[in-house]
């Protein structure tokens, strides 16, 4: 058992060698190993069509290896990240915190700017 060094966070390694969980990043989320590439977001991607190479440029940093295991994890815990994507949906988040948007696409908070 090591020393952990001030400020390391905890990484729990999934059944996918790309996708880990870092405590304190993407809140846990499960995301791309060494990056902040959430699986998520590439199974968002994934679900409008883009392809891995699509994909690839928008992120050069990525491996095709690494984007094909986000996809295969989306695949084998779909329903987890289904209801994720579900969650963080605009119509969802706008819900959360009372916003609606007006005739012009202009967001306002239903009841007025909050108290701060």
């Amino acid at each position: 058992m090591g020393i952990k060094k001030p400020g390391a966070l905890s990484k729990r390694q999934t059944e996918h060698p790309y996708v880990v969980h870092v405590k304190g990043v993407c809140s846990g989320r499960p995301i791309i190993k060494g990056t902040r590439i959430s699986v998520r977001h590439v199974a968002q991607l994934y679900k409008a069509g883009d392809t891995v190479d699509e994909v690839l440029k928008a992120h050069p940093h990525l491996t095709a290896a690494a984007v094909y295991d986000a996809i295969s994890y989306y695949l084998d815990h779909q329903k987890e990240l289904e209801q994720e994507i579900a969650k963080n949906r605009l119509e969802a988040l706008m819900k959360k915190v009372d916003l609606k948007m007006n005739k012009h696409g202009f967001l306002r908070f239903a009841g007025g700017l909050p108290n701060t």
